[in-house]
């Protein structure tokens, strides 16, 4: 069982920036997924994943949102979120909230154990601190 929270108000501002990132650049094979990360001095940094023809070499939203945060000076940070939009084939109107992979787990985690991530679970949308996601994480030897 993860121990969750349940959303505030800025949660749900953070869903729709990554809603409204991915709707304004949806593009069928190459866009489907919104990320918005906050940072602690409340600033938000959305970007979508950018698909390739050889799917390891995919990066992730949530990835692209860090790195755009990070470019811009901001390194704390508190929750991150990613969305998916539906595909022009199938039955869906709207963008719904995605679990991060398994590696973009352990790529926030790198970058903040303290950072929260917004997921579905137990047909809820609530957060849960990234390393409720990834038990064990791996870590380097430091002396």
């Amino acid at each position: 069982m993860l121990k969750v929270k349940p959303l505030e108000n800025s949660d749900y501002e953070l869903i729709k920036e990554a809603e409204r990132v991915i709707k304004q650049n949806y593009l069928y094979g190459r866009h489907h997924i919104g990320s918005a990360i906050s940072t602690k001095t409340g600033k938000i940094y959305s970007a979508v994943h950018l698909e390739a023809n050889v799917g390891r070499i995919t990066v992730c939203g949530e990835a692209m949102a860090i790195g755009k945060s990070i470019s811009e000076g901001e390194r704390d940070f508190d929750t991150i979120v990613a969305v998916a939009h539906p595909h022009p084939h199938e039955n869906i109107e709207n963008c719904w909230v995605v679990a991060p992979c398994g590696m973009c787990r352990e790529l926030i985690s790198d970058y903040g154990e303290e950072i929260d991530v917004i997921i579905p679970y137990n047909d809820e949308i609530v957060k849960c601190n990234v390393m409720e996601l990834i038990p064990e994480k791996y870590s380097k030897v430091t002396e």
